[in-house]
């Protein structure tokens, strides 16, 4: 089948909008969160008067005041910080529109799934983190979960896009690869389910790795409370994102353990072995250990918070270590990087 050069031009089009958006969207998270702070002072500030007038309920000549009748008060004008967030999540939900559109229309001018090289494959991966921060944050927002912490949980959105724009940027750039038919190797069916298997859970897990870096944040801010520290300020309870990071890895981690199953039914199915320890194959075995035992110590008193938070970081570096080093440095049977 050949290349559709039109179908493939606007899915390179689509995909820089989304990079230019998203990088919209992370300037305005940041936005949100270097203003809260300012915002929660100024309340702050303003909350004792506010109470002395409330509780006193006496005028200045030192009577009761009286209501006044058939006069509306304006609604009061939400804060800059609110603004900014609300912007944010707005230019999120366009960006993950314009940034699926472009792996669609990749799809459709080669007429195949769009992860067949390291370009489609770190695209993928960097919508499914946003598409999980999105519903993390919906999860949070919903009416009967509205609590103080949901203004700060939306702030964390800028640290979520930062490594996103990161990636994607080196996905459009030096992992670019023009719009071809996929290698002899990859088609099978397989690649349907083993590698968007791979590609779901790498995207959650980019999530989970970056919550529990600003769980280690905030927890030096709690345990040491110093004025200097003013990211630790104004991220969410350390408790919130610690509870963030486990959902999300323990509801991932059956999607890791049937992506590793399903791999090595094809390499059986390819090569005639199930496991061959290939350096794809190890270090992805190592990684589905290294969660094992973060679950594992998450569930255990004695390791809960910031060690079980390290482990959980580094099982976010052994993945990166196997997107990148694996499938460009080290040559073996998963070398399919299109590079």
């Amino acid at each position: 089948m050949q290349v559709n050069g039109t179908l493939s031009t606007l899915s390179d089009m689509a995909f820089a909008t989304s990079v230019a958006v998203y990088v919209l969207a992370m300037l305005l998270y940041f936005a949100e969160f270097a203003s809260a702070r300012a915002r929660d002072s100024a309340e702050e500030n303003s909350a004792e008067p506010a109470a002395v007038s409330a509780a006193g309920g006496s005028s200045a000549s030192g009577g009761p005041q009286r209501p006044v009748v058939g006069r509306l008060e304006p609604e009061p004008r939400k804060p800059w910080s609110e603004r900014f967030g609300g912007m944010a999540v707005a230019v999120t939900a366009l960006a993950t529109l314009v940034h699926a559109f472009s792996l669609v229309t990749r799809g459709f001018a080669v007429g195949r799934v769009p992860w067949g090289n390291m370009y489609e494959f770190g695209s993928a991966i960097c919508l499914v983190a946003v598409v999980a921060w999105l519903v993390v944050l919906y999860r949070q927002s919903r009416p009967q979960r509205k609590t103080t912490t949901a203004p700060r949980l939306r702030g964390l959105g800028g640290f979520v896009l930062l490594p996103t724009t990161l990636l994607l940027f080196l996905s459009g750039t030096a992992l670019y690869a023009k719009a071809s038919q996929l290698q002899p190797a990859l088609q099978s069916y397989w690649i349907w389910i083993h590698v968007s298997a791979a590609i779901v859970s790498t995207g959650v897990f980019m999530v989970a790795g970056v919550t529990s870096m600003m769980f280690l944040v905030r927890l030096r801010y709690e345990n040491n409370p110093l004025k200097s520290e003013r990211i630790g300020s104004r991220l969410p309870m350390s408790r919130m994102l610690d509870r963030v990071a486990y959902r999300a890895t323990v509801l991932i981690m059956p999607v890791w353990t049937f992506a590793i199953i399903a791999g090595a039914i094809w390499a059986e199915a390819a090569w005639g072995r199930f496991w061959g320890w290939d350096p794809k194959e190890t270090c992805s075995f190592i990684a589905w250990i290294v969660y094992a035992a973060y679950l594992h110590a998450r569930a255990t008193s004695g390791w809960r918070g910031t060690r079980a938070a390290w482990i959980n970081i580094f099982g976010l570096a052994v993945m990166v270590f196997n997107l990148f080093f694996i499938n460009i440095v080290i040559s073996g049977l998963h070398s399919y990087a299109g590079l």
